[in-house]
């Protein structure tokens, strides 16, 4: 692979792993766990706030797609950049709606224990795929 590729590639893939790392691992489990904080408000900043992270991580995946794309890459780096695009493909178009439209109930005074939802799990766990591919990626891109 060509170094400036790689470079840029890997420069954003590093910032997409700090990201995802950030807000799912760090902000979205925190932050139910501040003063004051009920699970409708949480919810609702939740929202925007992956709403926001998932707008970003779809810029930072053109970014490395076209890097990877354009510098001759290897198997590896190619097929590790399919996985993470696949994967957040699959967050926003298969998953954030099940989870929208549950939130949407609890914001609107439905008891959320009542009704309990796995597509939070597969979220958490697709996450899990995405950082372990975006880590090996970058991990590829910056040896060349």
């Amino acid at each position: 692979m060509n170094p400036a590729s790689a470079a840029v590639g890997g420069a954003a893939t590093f910032v997409w792993l700090g990201m995802v790392l950030a807000i799912s691992f760090l902000e979205a489990p925190l932050k139910f766990r501040a003063p004051g904080v009920t699970v409708p408000i949480g919810l609702g900043i939740g929202r925007l706030v992956f709403r926001a992270l998932n707008a970003a991580e779809a810029v930072l995946a053109v970014v490395v797609i076209v890097a990877v794309a354009t510098g001759s890459p290897a198997i590896p780096a190619v097929a590790l950049t399919a996985v993470a695009a696949a994967v957040l493909v699959i967050q926003i178009a298969a998953v954030r709606p099940p989870l929208n439209r549950r939130s949407d109930r609890v914001l609107s005074g439905e008891d959320p224990a009542r009704h309990r939802s796995r597509a939070h799990l597969y979220y958490v766990a697709l996450e899990l795929v995405k950082v372990l591919a975006l880590l090996a990626l970058g991990c590829v891109l910056q040896a060349v």
